[in-house]
């Protein structure tokens, strides 16, 4: 799969608008949860696929190369690790991850009514 690019056709989007770029990278498989595991610091490849619930090797190495060609991860001293510009990034998704729990807590409570 190309690595999505601005103006440039995506999934989902002919017209290559940034947004629509962002949201083709970020629904790759495994893309959210490489970034989510990066917050909280740099990791070696194994750790990584560890705590990605043993993601494959092959589909790991596919998405680390997406996003550091993509400037979201780098491969630092200690691992792989979100670059500035991808601990911006999370900054914008960590919101989200708090709206879900709430989300995620009222379906339950309609679910269980």
């Amino acid at each position: 799969m190309k690595i999505p690019k601005a103006g440039k056709p995506v999934r989902g989007s002919k017209s290559g608008k940034p947004i629509m770029v962002l949201f083709d990278l970020l629904g790759r498989r495994w893309a959210l949860g490489i970034i989510w595991n990066l917050s909280t610091g740099p990791q070696t490849f194994r750790t990584l696929q560890s705590n990605c619930d043993s993601v494959s090797p092959t589909v790991l190495n596919t998405r680390l190369k997406e996003l550091r060609e993509c400037g979201i991860v780098m491969n630092g001293e200690c691992g792989y690790e979100l670059t500035a510009e991808g601990e911006d990034l999370f900054t914008y998704l960590q919101p989200l991850g708090h709206w879900s729990q709430t989300w995620s807590h009222a379906a339950k409570l309609k679910d269980d009514q």
